[in-house]
């Protein structure tokens, strides 16, 4: 489920008879838990109910007591003090006896207190129970969900009584009409409108279908359409009232009333869709919401998905939290303009120098959605302008010419590829615009200036990475001295009164989340686009990241103008072989990186996204000095001053660490394991293993354990034949393995590889042999997830067969253990290796053999080995838990983290002689070490090379 059926589904219940017994199970329910696991919470016998108070249980979720009439404090109080809340981690107590409702959020510590039907109000506190993280701004304001999902029954019941405006050719014109229907929804709650004027007149002007034919349609339709013609009509003329054009238009007498909007928001309004019964009862409940209250940040994002038949499913899921965004626009430019409003002090020259200022910046997002960034920049901006405009005087000496917003809307630029995203973009930051009016001046004067429409965010429809965005974003010479539009003056500040605008002095900002797609699931229209902006540059242009065509265009952008820029990124553009194929391209444009975020977890509400990892980039012209931010596990961001930011986001000198066939420290080598080519014929489960119907001794002479990534990790048990040349014959001899060499033979001769070919000679055996079966082996899971705080590694016996999906350190010292299992390699590898997704893909070449270790004492190996073996103590105590079991980051048993913690202290001090603070830190030290031993590391004399 989605935050909107959620919310719809809770306002259903409480609409409801209450009772006592199903409450529980229906609330669960309206959040997305399944008849089966419902089912067992209502079992008496083996039920899953652990409530010890009475109540409904559902483990890692809710404590739920049904109270007495008068009594939920006490019942909250109990399941407070519950042990089995405690023990069965409950995120949340609930109490309700049908007139209050009081509950805990038990993670986060929001308390509720409230009456039973106005637990709708407070749906957003309980989205975890769905699987879906939240931010505080849609617990605090939940009429953002509801009018999505009020706006979003409107329009599918629109696309299905109007098949021909869900055509390609028609879809913008609904797009518009929605825009235009959310506008009056505003205007009419906010005095822009008389109060309540829109909904009022469809519901007096308009009646419902009945029948069929064309009886069945109403006349919903045509009211609209007069309604969108009036705003679309002046009503004056010369700046005198003036009712001609009205007049010449035909307009109605009802839609008369309403005020000339414009501002190209109603611009060619000449038709809207039919209305059946059921979408008119949509439309009217729509306007029963209390509008003022939508916050254009959120309610724009989540509405953006209503018109995108693909992302309807996650509706309201795709709301990006304002601090996350402002990690991008606060070292952009919002920071530098805090620390000029503090020094400006009372100094009215160096306020007035600073709103000038204001004025000319302006913010671009090329792949601004629904104008998230553009509108959250515009609201901080007014938040400096009325700082500065109370020191010089404020309201009670300034005339209203002087505090009037000198911040215009058409300074916020952006391109968005959907039609319907741009519309609300544009939407967006009008009501940003008069909300800021409305909370700095007056409500009175908001209304006052808000009507015509002037003009909004210039927002470009088309592809980012196809439009040339000195088109979109031109450099600024001379701007206009006024604003004008068709209905005359806007009543916006000239910007040429106060000697502003003209053009010296422009700053550009360039922002935003672009869309990040790896190599592997791009498209070919967008393998396309990269190849437009790369393929003249390199050949290796296929292995970037889709994002990476954003941050090349911004780069080539600050060429041809004074520019700086900051994008959200998956991290995997500063890790592994992206590298040295996209930052060399950068900074040979002259920029350099002048702030970056290192990884976080950047979450939106999809119950699907815990959170991708991404880093943010900010780059400017080449300077010298940097700053950078890390984020820790309990959310605190740390800021550190850095000489230098290099491409890995390290302050540290550009470097690019590429693969080496052998170790450049004193390790031993690491290899691939064994590649059966085989169509599954020699790989086995158990089942299959006793189809063999093989002997004792056969058994043990012919099939071993196997172990790649997925069986290491988790503890799955599959076998491999495993026949060496000599046991071939006696192999051969026996019916069921004969049997499956054929398969093996048959599927390899039929390879369009000529190796693979070749192996069809040797069907008894795996086709690439790197181990004898005999070694004992230190291994590495190829692919593993970045979410675990330690590497999965582990010592495995001689007999047992690794694949290639695993890494192996043959008949290693121990002490190599402790290396691959320590906080310093996972950093290590975390930033120069590859990501598949959200994983780890582990690189001998890259990962290991790169890494840099201090030179080894005796002492240093004997140490290290006492803490390699004391991980594997620690995990045995826990037998059968597996390695997933064991790294879980929320489960992990105190005794193998301090084990680890151990590990890491041992190996740390032979690096600084003391702990690292962080792995910022780690990663320097990393860096500066690699870059002394690969400048001076002779070439050593060839041997067995890693694969």
């Amino acid at each position: 489920m989605n935050a909107v059926e959620i919310e719809e589904a809770v306002s259903d219940l409480v609409q409801q008879p209450f009772d006592a017994a199903e409450f529980p199970f229906q609330f669960i329910t309206a959040f997305g838990a399944k008849k089966a696991t419902v089912d067992r919470l209502r079992a008496t016998k083996n039920g899953t109910n652990q409530s010890d108070v009475g109540g409904v249980l559902q483990r890692n979720n809710i404590h739920i007591g049904i109270a007495p009439a008068g009594q939920v404090g006490a019942t909250l109080a109990a399941l407070r003090a519950s042990p089995k809340t405690t023990s069965a981690k409950a995120k949340f107590i609930l109490a309700t006896d049908g007139e209050t409702v009081e509950a805990e959020d038990l993670v986060g510590g929001d308390v509720i207190a409230c009456a039973y039907t106005d637990l709708p109000r407070h749906f957003a506190t309980f989205l975890p129970l769905a699987g879906i993280s939240t931010v505080k701004e849609i617990k605090n304001n939940p009429i953002d969900v509801k009018a999505t999902g009020r706006l979003n029954k409107l329009y599918v019941e629109l696309l299905k009584d109007n098949p021909d405006w869900a055509t390609e050719e028609r879809r913008h014109e609904l797009n518009q009409f929605m825009a235009r229907l959310i506008f009056c929804f505003f205007a009419e709650d906010t005095g822009i409108f008389r109060e309540n004027q829109f909904t009022a007149t469809i519901t007096q002007m308009s009646h419902a279908g009945h029948g069929s034919c064309d009886e069945q349609w109403g006349n919903t339709h045509e009211v609209l359409t007069a309604l969108f013609r009036a705003m679309d009509t002046p009503v004056t003329h010369e700046g005198n009232l003036d009712d001609r054009y009205r007049r010449a238009a035909g307009i109605r007498p009802y839609a008369d009333v309403f005020p000339y909007v414009n501002g190209g928001l109603f611009t060619g309004a000449t038709e809207s869709p039919r209305f059946s019964r059921t979408a008119r009862a949509y439309l009217l409940r729509a306007g029963e919401l209390d509008w003022k209250e939508i916050n254009p940040d959120i309610f724009g994002s989540m509405i953006q998905a209503v018109a995108d038949d693909g992302e309807r499913g996650e509706l309201g899921m795709h709301y990006t939290s304002v601090p996350n965004i402002l990690k991008v626009l606060n070292p952009l430019f919002l920071d530098g303009l805090r620390e000029q409003l503090e020094a400006a002090g009372d100094s009215r020259q160096k306020l007035r120098n600073l709103r000038r200022r204001l004025a000319n910046i302006r913010v671009f997002d090329p792949a601004c959605g629904s104008g998230n960034f553009l509108v959250i920049a515009y609201k901080e901006m007014r938040a400096i302008e009325a700082v500065i405009v109370e020191r010089l005087g404020g309201e009670a000496n300034l005339k209203l010419d002087e505090r009037r917003s000198v911040i215009p809307l058409s300074n916020f630029y952006g391109i968005e590829i959907k039609g319907f995203a741009a519309e609300i973009a544009r939407l967006a930051l009008l009501i940003a615009e008069f909300q800021a009016d409305c909370l700095y001046l007056s409500q009175q004067e908001a209304r006052a200036m808000v009507l015509p429409l002037h003009k909004t965010g210039q927002i470009t429809v088309g592809n980012a990475l196809r439009r040339d965005w000195l088109e979109v974003c031109p450099p600024v010479r001379v701007t206009a001295g006024a604003e004008h539009d068709l209905g005359g003056p806007t009543g916006r500040l000239a910007l040429e009164a106060n000697g502003l605008g003209e053009g010296a002095g422009t700053e550009t900002y360039i922002c935003g989340n672009p869309p990040y797609v790896g190599s592997t699931w791009q498209t070919a229209i967008q393998k396309a686009d990269l190849e437009a902006i790369f393929g003249s540059r390199t050949d290796l242009w296929k292995s970037l990241d889709y994002v990476a065509g954003w941050f090349m265009k911004a780069a080539d952008f600050g060429t041809r103008t004074t520019a700086a820029s900051a994008f959200v990124s998956t991290n995997s553009i500063c890790q592994g072989q992206q590298v040295p194929i996209l930052w060399p391209l950068i900074f040979a444009t002259g920029r350099s990186i002048a702030f970056a975020h290192t990884s976080f977890k950047w979450a939106n509400l999809a119950s699907h996204n815990a959170g991708v990892t991404v880093v943010i980039v900010g780059l400017a012209d080449e300077r010298k000095g940097a700053t950078l931010f890390a984020t820790d596990g309990n959310g605190i961001v740390t800021t550190k001053a850095a000489d230098h930011i290099n491409a890995y986001l390290v302050d540290g000198p550009d470097v690019v660490v590429g693969k080496s066939p052998w170790p450049i420290s004193d390790l031993a080598p690491m290899d691939f394991g064994s590649k059966p080519v085989d169509g599954g014929h020699l790989l086995l489960d158990s089942a299959e293993v006793a189809s063999l119907n093989l002997t004792p001794d056969e058994q043990a002479r012919f099939i071993r354990r196997l172990y790649g990534s997925f069986e290491f990790i988790n503890g799955v048990i599959r076998h491999a034949i495993w026949i060496s040349d000599a046991d071939e014959k006696d192999a051969r001899l026996i019916p069921t393995l004969a049997a499956r060499f054929a398969k093996v033979s048959e599927m390899r001769a039929e390879s369009s590889k000529s190796r693979t070919r070749d192996g069809a000679r040797w069907p008894y055996r795996f086709d690439e042999r790197r181990q004898s079966g005999r070694e004992q082996l230190i291994v590495v899971p190829a692919i593993s997830s970045e979410n675990r705080d330690y590497l999965p590694c582990g010592v495995l016996p001689s007999g047992i067969i690794i694949n290639n999906k695993c890494y192996a350190l043959y008949d290693a010292p121990m002490w190599n253990m402790a290396l691959v299992a320590s906080r310093m390699h996972w950093v290590w590898i975390a930033t120069v290796c590859m990501r598949m997704r959200t994983d780890f893909s582990y690189s001998n070449t890259l990962g290991w053999n790169t890494f840099p270790v201090p030179k080894l004492t005796g002492q240093d190996k004997a140490d290290l080995t006492r803490t390699a073996e004391n991980i594997l103590l620690a995990r045995e105590a826990h037998f059968p838990a597996t390695i997933a079991d064991l790294y879980d980051p929320e489960s992990m048993p105190d005794d193998l983290r301090r084990a680890h913690d151990e590990n890491d202290e041992v190996l740390e001090r032979i690096y600084i002689g003391r702990r690292f603070r962080n792995d910022t830190e780690r990663l320097e030290k990393l860096f500066d070490l690699y870059t002394k031993m690969t400048a001076s590391q002779p070439k050593p004399k060839k041997g067995k090379k890693a694969a």
